[in-house]
């Protein structure tokens, strides 16, 4: 399936995959405005084994066939703390929960 990728500017690692270039209209409007302006940064022929950085190219395929277009949103923040208070119990054998 041949798509165009378009990437937000107003949210970081925010990318829009649609079947036709500059075809917004199966695209929702307030996920438009949300997105901002779309910058198109590929063209790409996405097929089912294709690899994809973040997401699996069938449910790129499966949702622009679906809804017309797939969102890819960045994947969710670290929180380092969490993750150093987890590591740091383990490691130390610490069970106490109010670290």
């Amino acid at each position: 399936m041949l798509c165009a990728v378009y990437k937000s500017i107003r949210k970081s690692q925010t990318y829009l995959f649609i079947e036709k270039k500059d075809d917004f209209e199966p695209v929702p409007e307030p996920l438009l405005i949300q997105f901002g302006p779309p910058k198109l940064i590929s063209l790409l022929n996405i097929k089912a084994d294709s690899k994809l950085a973040m997401t699996d190219a069938n449910t790129v395929i499966q949702s622009i066939r679906k809804d017309g277009f797939y969102l890819q949103l960045p994947p969710p923040s670290v929180d380092y703390l969490v993750e150093h208070k987890k590591w740091r119990k383990k490691k130390l054998g610490i069970f106490n929960e109010t670290d």
